[in-house]
């Protein structure tokens, strides 16, 4: 597998309102984007630092992904992402090395980025994302 840097870093939260203001207020940080993905039952908040951004994901759904982590984990830390070119052949190395994916082939994600997901039983009980922005 080949990365190109940390693109962002998923945080779950309750309450999206309150995380904005503590992120802004607190941390001086600007929200610059929020969006729903529909597809998959979350509402996302966007800031950035240097290179990288914070994802704060609110689920719109108890049932979708999200709701269902922070039921059974409570808030925080949801995942990782890393930025890659070739999201396809990336999938594939990962395939190769006996990686369990969750997404076997790319999907549209927040801010127009193809994503996909390795399952965090093969990545040390860290759910980890591929994002490629596509041209």
């Amino acid at each position: 597998m080949q990365l190109n840097y940390i693109e962002h870093i998923g945080i779950a939260v309750k309450d999206m309102d309150a995380a904005i203001k503590f992120y802004e207020e607190t941390l001086g940080l600007t929200c610059y984007s929020i969006e729903e993905v529909a597809e998959q039952k979350v509402k996302t908040a966007f800031f950035k630092i240097g290179q990288t951004k914070i994802e704060l994901l609110q689920s719109t759904s108890p049932d979708g992904p999200v709701g269902k982590f922070i039921e059974k984990k409570g808030e925080g830390i949801h995942h990782i992402a890393f930025a890659v070119n070739d999201i396809e052949a990336q999938l594939e190395d990962a395939s190769s090395k006996s990686i369990q994916l969750i997404d076997a082939v790319p999907r549209k994600g927040a801010e127009g980025l193809d994503i996909a997901f390795l399952h965090p039983k093969s990545t040390f009980g860290v759910l980890t994302e591929l994002c490629e922005k596509k041209s």
